[in-house]
């Protein structure tokens, strides 16, 4: 036995406990903490503090019509404007959705950002995408955007491979000429750090921040470049222990505390070729930067982004409330994006077809006894989606029960016991015992079987 071995008595009780400090129903559940994080950088503390969460401006903002669009075929006009316009809606009053960004290259991408303006939503801001050349930079004079982000890649395989300057100060000084450009012409700089998960970060990244954190104090503030991590290549990593520059701790306490890059004007922007990508996103939140950038349904170039409706829910989750989130527009904006062609796999969390769909006997037992046994909190209120049962061979009279009572609408004492609908669970069972059936019954045919074998209840409750 262990010498840290301590007893656990049995606390035997009569009532559950079932948490509910952490597993709210009518909220995604809580993510709370019992004490602050820390790891280690040259012997010195990086760390978050919990509590702080409560209190800072955290904030998502969007690249769907930007690094979305990389992914697919261009958006119609009148798609990205319907798009945008659920975007203010789900985000709510407060900005929870703070800002999106648009290409500028087009006809109808400065349509497009016309149109999104006239709305006349406060949030999210419509902002540009440029790269690093002075000319790029009149696109957004002429569009008169307060803020674009510019494409500032950092690592050595963009600087030489890529971009084929001769040195890295010939890089930071063109980078910088344009940042000059900005502020003579009063325009907000996003300086996206491509690939920064990949670079040297005390031999080019630092100093190139530093050097726009000193020409940002000669500027009014609104003008104060904003610093874009762009994990490019979805090599960052959140475990504790990892050295640079895959370690997003480290990276955050290095613009923070070393540069003097405030959490405000700090943005994480990852890719999910690891399958991190989420889990990374939230790190950075609480590590002490502010934003993270997302797309909706994380539907992005290669891999794909942070998925816009999980961090709404990492955010719910933080921060212990919805925050005028208007959550059920996640489900509104799956079915448009559907309705325009982008395919969302039926097991998708939040917006899959079946994502809430039970198709095992055991847990629609669960599920007809009480739902949170079976469903990860209230998806009939948070998304207008209520937990269904798919009705297979591994269903059973507990799926065939579920069924039919949702079908019904019945609630409480209403809902019929199994036994009351035997025939109907006998015709499923025969379905694949007797004829071999290897697909799911289709509401249509249970439908139909529910008519013609409980006509009784058919009659009370759907009128014949």
């Amino acid at each position: 036995m262990s010498e840290n071995h301590k007893p656990y008595p049995l606390v035997d009780t009569t009532e559950p406990n079932l948490l509910e400090d952490t597993f709210n129903y009518s909220l995604p559940p809580l993510i709370r903490f019992d004490g602050p994080v820390v790891e280690y950088i040259d012997g010195r503390p990086v760390e978050f503090d919990p509590a702080a969460l409560k209190t800072r401006d955290i904030v998502i903002t969007d690249t769907t019509f930007r690094d979305g669009q990389q992914a697919r075929p261009p958006y119609t006009v009148d798609q990205m404007v319907r798009i945008y316009d659920l975007l203010a809606k789900l985000g709510g009053p407060n900005g929870v959705i703070r800002q999106t960004e648009f290409f500028l290259y087009t006809a109808n991408d400065r349509k497009t950002l016309d149109r999104c303006r006239e709305l006349g939503h406060k949030f999210p801001e419509c902002t540009g995408w440029i790269q690093a050349v002075k000319g790029d930079f009149r696109l957004v004079k002429e569009a008169k955007l307060k803020e674009s982000g510019m494409l500032t890649s950092c690592s050595d395989y963009h600087i030489f491979h890529k971009l084929k300057f001769k040195s890295r100060k010939a890089c930071m000084d063109s980078y910088c000429e344009v940042v000059d450009a900005a502020f003579e012409a009063g325009v907000r700089l996003r300086c996206h750090l491509e690939d920064v998960t990949r670079a040297d970060i005390d031999g080019f990244v630092l100093p190139f921040v530093e050097r726009l954190m000193r020409m940002s104090e000669q500027v009014p503030e609104e003008l104060s470049v904003k610093i874009r991590m762009c994990d490019t290549m979805g090599f960052g990593v959140s475990f504790p222990g990892v050295e640079l520059p895959r370690s997003i701790p480290k990276l955050i306490y290095k613009f923070n505390r070393e540069v003097g890059v405030p959490g405000d004007r700090l943005e994480w922007h990852g890719h999910n070729d690891f399958h991190k990508v989420h889990a990374n996103g939230a790190a950075a939140w609480l590590y002490g930067c502010d934003a993270v950038n997302a797309t909706l349904f994380g539907f992005g170039e290669r891999t794909g982004n942070p998925p816009l409706e999980g961090a709404i829910f990492e955010y719910i989750a933080l921060k212990g409330e919805l925050c005028g989130i208007n959550t059920e527009v996640i489900t509104e904006l799956a079915e448009y994006m559907r309705s325009i062609g982008l395919p969302i796999p039926d097991n998708y969390p939040f917006v899959g077809k079946a994502f809430n769909t039970t198709r095992a006997g055991i847990h629609a037992g669960g599920l007809r006894n009480d739902e949170r046994i079976y469903n990860i909190f209230d998806t009939t209120e948070l998304l207008g989606r209520p937990p269904r049962v798919a009705l297979t061979d591994k269903s059973g009279a507990d799926g065939v029960a579920l069924w039919v009572n949702d079908f019904f609408g019945l609630k409480g004492d209403q809902r019929l016991s199994k036994f009351k609908m035997h025939k109907v669970a006998r015709w499923v069972n025969d379905q694949y015992e007797k004829h071999g059936r290897m697909t799911a019954i289709s509401d249509e045919e249970l439908e139909q079987q529910v008519k013609e074998l409980m006509p009784e209840y058919w009659e009370k409750y759907k009128g014949g």
